[in-house]
């Protein structure tokens, strides 16, 4: 069962706020007139929502509409990002929406090719996915045994000079943006075919191409299910492992 984190929170911060209001405007005085049970209950509760309101609105604010900490949950992107890291998603980079609801209030900017963004999971909204944008609105994508052909345009893929049998990586450059990716088996790539871009939509892949559940198999995701843009690094910890100092602070290319 997952936890709608953004609900709960809203909800704590609203019942609190109304509280904190509550004693503002009505409570203040008939508490100062006695010292019943009920009015030292009312004023306990008074002190607690005073204290947590402040607390709870500034966090609901920043992950809302700044930042909103991220864990990856699987190796789909791969080498650019590891099971493991913990990063910050920039929620304002695709617009401001409401917590909740999602309701677009602000327009901002809309998603590159070659950024890495995280969405809801279309099938089901209450999970969160992290991929690459491969394909905008429009665009007409071609995959073929590992290569990426986008409006006719081959896209550039160069083995990795470190690379490795254990680190099979290549160089993928989608316009200005050059990034790196893995492919397992260069003479086999998984859900070969052709795909045009919806208006709206975005065609995203994992960097780990043979190991990634993306627009290949889940389809193009909406714009209203876009959480944000995934831009730093700020913890690496994969169960009782040391954590991978060198990777806080990364910014993911």
């Amino acid at each position: 069962m997952s936890i709608d984190l953004a609900l709960i929170l809203t909800v704590l911060t609203a019942l609190t706020g109304v509280v904190v209001a509550l004693n503002r405007f009505l409570w203040r005085d008939a508490d100062s007139a006695g010292d019943r049970p009920s009015s030292r209950a009312r004023r306990t509760l008074v002190e607690y929502s005073q204290s947590f309101f402040p607390v709870l609105l500034f966090v609901l604010i920043i992950r809302s509409f700044v930042f909103e900490p991220f864990r990856i949950p699987s190796s789909s992107m791969m080498p650019t990002l590891l099971q493991g890291d913990f990063i910050f998603v920039k929620k304002y980079s695709y617009g401001l929406r409401l917590p909740v609801t999602e309701f677009k209030i602000v327009e901002i900017g809309e998603p590159q090719r070659g950024d890495v963004v995280v969405f809801r999971l279309p099938s089901d909204p209450s999970i969160n996915y992290i991929k690459r944008v491969v394909g905008l609105p429009g665009d007409r994508i071609v995959y073929r045994r590992h290569h990426l052909t986008i409006n006719g345009e081959s896209i550039a893929l160069e083995r990795h000079p470190d690379a490795t049998p254990m680190d099979p990586r290549y160089i993928e450059q989608l316009g200005d943006r050059q990034h790196d990716i893995l492919i397992v088996d260069p003479r086999n790539s998984r859900k070969d075919g052709e795909y045009i871009v919806r208006e709206g939509h975005y065609f995203v892949m994992g960097d780990n191409r043979d190991n990634s559940l993306d627009s290949r198999f889940i389809g193009e995701i909406p714009e209203t299910n876009l959480v944000g843009k995934a831009v730093r690094i700020w913890m690496h910890m994969d169960g009782l492992k040391w954590p991978l100092w060198e990777r806080i602070g990364s910014k993911i290319q």
